[in-house]
């Protein structure tokens, strides 16, 4: 259905390729992963196999890529949309209509498809998503993750025989993303869709691969079955991690699976502690209050996202705000940093001349108290080069000239200084993002899903940067889908649901004891309370107590 034949793509003013060299054939029916590190080219991959690289994004195009019998470089995105749909990163980008009903029809208004035919459809399309209480809101209403659903919806109804989908499920809570999951493997299934899926998150989906394209950093690629390529990959999760640290061959890839080999390994941790040890962030005391908010609310018309909340942030923690998409968690920070409306309550950020509320601060003075990187992380970036960005950031942070640079390479590796701030992938434009408003190192920083087109190894980076900024007197809050990366880094978790605070506690405290938000290892290794691979490893290492030593 779909083949690659010694594709390569280099982008204009660039020297060395973004592909190199790809070879691979997707079957019909067939689910095919594609992995890689942040900027290894998984997004332009995915533009070549609907065509929109090189006709639209402009380059030069090596090899074949051909659709459904169709070559690319004969047949332009409007040939292929009868074959092809195509869900991107930022599904509000994509949206022509203002709102989710519409959207929902208009892929099938320019196809000519009748009204009956059409609303059928819809229908079939919302019972399947969990659509029915969105369908009459407006888009621009919706929460990030409601949005990807409906952008998913809106490619669905057309009923193409191609999806090709960009981190479909990067907004997602963890319920929701199983859901539209569980929905891509019954159309792949059921009806022979054929899917090229590129994910970050590879615990969510890598157990519904029919095969995996992994994509290495200088271009090249190597395509297979899911253990075969999992196993030497750089870019793998915590499962197929504690699989190697196990030694378990064919390694496992869902948490069923996991489980049924871990008797031998959680014995051996049993023995070795009842009390597993804390993840090194936990162990920093919590300081003085830096934000308190008291009797919060935010209504937008008659939805009620925030309800009442109180919440103090201090010094030290690195707090995840956890929840169901459209809980609040987004509405919440932008009240928190004092751009978001507020329909009662109040909001304090504590500075050295005193208690004040963010919303009355100059934004010079609010970016050094209280910063924001919103879910969009091109809200943040307005001029015209990276470099451009960069020196800009240092300058109105009054940091040291490369700062801002330095912090970016940390996340995305090298990124041309002369690119284009949008012409980033999703994952540099946030990492991009990220260095900025972390190069003020402001006492309070709030991140709305952060995560969002980084790899495992700039989660890591993160997670560091966030337990330095912490260490340091600062405190974090980010709200987050992503329950490993708030395992590897959160000392606390606080979770909403209807714009109320539910649970508040201990990270360890609240993750496993929810069949929602727990993160692999803890699911594999229950009822032991370890939460990442890293704290396995960390007990392993500990000397087996003398009366269990044979």
């Amino acid at each position: 259905m779909i083949r690659f034949e010694h594709v390569g793509v280099t982008y204009d003013g660039q020297v060395e390729p973004v592909l190199r060299d790809v070879d691979a054939h997707i079957e019909e029916g067939e689910l095919c992963l594609v992995i890689g590190p942040t900027g290894a080219g998984k997004s332009t991959l995915l533009r070549a196999a609907c065509g929109l690289t090189p006709h639209f994004t402009g380059g030069l195009l090596t090899g074949h890529v051909i659709i459904d019998g169709r070559d690319t470089r004969r047949h332009r995105p409007r040939d292929l949309a009868d074959v092809v749909g195509v869900v991107g990163q930022d599904p509000l980008a994509g949206f022509v209509t203002d709102s989710v009903e519409e959207e929902l029809a208009y892929g099938m208004e320019q196809l000519g498809l009748a009204p009956g035919v059409m609303r059928k459809r819809v229908e079939e399309v919302v019972d399947l998503l969990g659509l029915g209480a969105l369908r009459t809101r407006p888009l621009a209403d919706l929460s990030g993750g409601e949005q990807q659903r409906v952008a998913l919806g809106a490619v669905m109804t057309s009923q193409p025989r191609v999806l090709v989908l960009d981190e479909p499920t990067s907004a997602l809570d963890p319920a929701a993303a199983d859901e539209v999951l569980a929905a891509i493997t019954r159309l792949v299934h059921d009806l022979g869709v054929t899917v090229l899926l590129a994910e970050h998150r590879l615990e969510r989906v890598v157990q519904h691969a029919d095969t995996v394209l992994s994509l290495r950093s200088d271009g090249s690629a190597v395509h297979g079955r899911p253990a075969d390529v999992l196993a030497g990959s750089a870019v793998a999760p915590p499962i197929v991690e504690l699989g190697r640290a196990a030694g378990w061959d064919p390694l496992a890839l869902s948490v069923r699976d996991a489980r049924r080999r871990a008797t031998p390994l959680r014995d051996q941790l049993v023995l070795r502690s009842a009390a597993p040890p804390e993840p090194r962030t936990a162990s920093m005391p919590a300081g003085p209050t830096l934000l308190s908010t008291r009797g919060l609310h935010v209504r937008y018309g008659r939805v009620q996202a925030v309800r009442g909340l109180d919440l103090d942030l201090r010094a030290g923690e690195v707090a995840a705000l956890m929840g169901r998409n459209g809980a609040g968690k987004s509405s919440l920070l932008w009240a928190l940093q004092g751009s978001g409306p507020r329909s009662g309550g109040s909001v304090r950020v504590m500075t050295p001349s005193g208690d004040l509320d963010p919303a009355t601060l100059r934004p010079a003075e609010a970016h050094r108290h209280i910063a924001l990187v919103p879910h969009t992380a091109t809200d943040l970036l307005y001029l015209e080069t990276v470099t451009d960005e960069c020196e800009a950031a240092d300058t109105h942070a009054r940091a040291p000239s490369g700062t801002t640079q330095s912090l970016l390479a940390g996340f995305a590796g090298a990124v041309s200084p002369a690119a284009h701030p949008r012409d980033l992938s999703e994952g540099q434009r946030l990492a991009l993002a990220l260095a900025v408003q972390l190069s003020a190192r402001p006492r309070v920083l709030l991140l709305d899903e952060p995560t969002r087109g980084l790899d495992y190894a700039a989660k890591r980076h993160l997670a560091t940067v966030l337990a330095e900024l912490a260490a340091a007197g600062s405190a974090v809050l980010l709200s987050s889908h992503d329950v490993e990366f708030v395992a590897i880094c959160a000392t606390r978790v606080v979770v909403l649901a209807d714009g109320e605070i539910v649970a508040d506690g201990g990270a360890r405290e609240v993750l496993v004891a929810s069949p929602v938000f727990a993160p692999q290892v803890a699911k594999v290794l229950f009822p032991l309370e370890l939460l990442t691979v890293d704290a396995v490893l960390e007990l392993l290492a500990v000397p087996l107590p003398r009366e269990a030593t044979p």
